[in-house]
């Protein structure tokens, strides 16, 4: 049966959706369970565990910048395939416990596969897809993030039974496959930079995007060590927890994604910031029954306003937009290891304090909140 002419973007689409799976589903987010255990084992205090979450957010932020330029020079799928060859081969080295400063440099590295591909994905399928379609076709390369946790979530505990070093080497085995699977649907876009410069209407779309990140930083590295060594939950148990993030976040990018093609974007990601303050407020309650929820609404907002924030960039800045999509993407990077690094130092200070870190993101979401008010 032919496919129909307003689906022919699906396998673009989709070889997006496994761009953003590997490079922030699995490569950066699937250290979220990993966390505890890397400190059970012996491989890394809590400050370290920390600290490489961290230097992935700065790694993030050298990928985006990497491919705001790169991308006028290379093809997509070029650049789509070096950001997958760079997250295979840091998944692979982390296997090797060769010490904290080695973790370090291979999670950089990690966090700028991650960056180029989230940075290059979305925008490049946009290029190729109907106007009408839009919307759903950049939830799909967003929810592509979903479900990297997902599959973060359920492999981690299994491959846990082999050791750490089994588990990132697994990693690193679901990367490969997911690039053999789309490297054929690479979507086929020129995205040159316009000769006439970025208009400024946008900055405060990126200031918005920007405050939002650094509000979902404690749940994207804390929030399986909240469950885990806060609430004694297990660390099965917190890979769980994560799952509850992964999947909300299949729903919140799909879901977000079609409120964009029929209702206003801007209230649309008004209703997501203020999903995630209720999602930050539940992180720092006492009962533990209650991280559940938590987990889901974080999970759901941290997609969604992702997927909102590419369609309002379409919206804003039409034919600049793949630049100031890369304007917010940096901004979320360059915050996210800015407060990254600051929230590590805070939860050694504080004796690891994971109300600390959570309140802090409480207080930086509201702000969010506040920002897209003024859209």
């Amino acid at each position: 049966m032919p496919r129909k002419q307003g689906d022919r973007y699906l396998p673009s689409a989709l070889a997006g959706a496994a761009a953003t799976a590997a490079g922030n589903g699995l490569a950066r987010f699937a250290y979220v369970p990993l966390f505890p255990a890397m400190i059970g084992a012996g491989w890394v205090d809590g400050g370290q565990a920390g600290a490489l979450g961290a230097v992935a957010l700065l790694g993030s932020l050298l990928g985006t910048l990497a491919g705001r330029h790169s991308v006028e020079r290379n093809d997509v799928p070029k650049l789509l395939n070096f950001g997958m060859l760079l997250l295979v081969l840091s998944l692979i080295a982390c296997a090797w416990n060769a010490g904290f400063w080695w973790l370090m440099v291979w999670r950089c590295l990690a966090g700028v596969g991650g960056g180029l591909l989230m940075a290059i994905a979305g925008p490049a399928t946009l290029a190729v897809v109907p106007p009408c379609r839009k919307g759903v076709a950049g939830g799909i390369v967003v929810a592509g993030v979903g479900f990297g946790i997902v599959g973060g979530a359920l492999s981690v505990p299994a491959l846990l039974h082999g050791g750490v070093a089994a588990a990132w080497s697994g990693l690193a085995a679901l990367v490969a496959l997911l690039w053999m699977l789309a490297h054929r649907h690479w979507p086929r876009a020129q995205l040159n930079r316009p000769p006439s410069g970025t208009p400024t209407h946008g900055n405060l779309l990126v200031v918005t995007y920007a405050v939002h990140s650094a509000g979902m930083v404690p749940p994207m590295v804390y929030l399986a060590d909240l469950a885990v060594r806060h609430h004694h939950m297990g660390i099965g148990a917190g890979a769980m927890i994560w799952l509850v993030f992964g999947l909300a976040g299949v729903a919140g990018g799909v879901l977000a994604g079609q409120l964009a093609d029929r209702i206003s974007s801007r209230v649309t990601l008004q209703v997501l910031l203020g999903t995630q303050v209720l999602a930050l407020a539940l992180c720092i309650q006492p009962s533990t029954i209650l991280i559940v929820p938590a987990a889901g609404l974080a999970g759901f907002a941290a997609v969604g306003v992702s997927t909102v924030t590419l369609t309002l960039a379409q919206e804003i800045a039409r034919e600049h937009a793949v630049t100031l999509w890369i304007r917010c993407s940096a901004s979320f990077s360059v915050t996210q290891a800015i407060v990254g690094f600051l929230l590590a130092a805070a939860f050694v200070a504080t004796a690891e304090s994971h109300l600390v870190v959570f309140s802090a993101g409480l207080g930086l979401s509201v702000l969010a909140f506040a920002a897209a008010r003024r859209l």
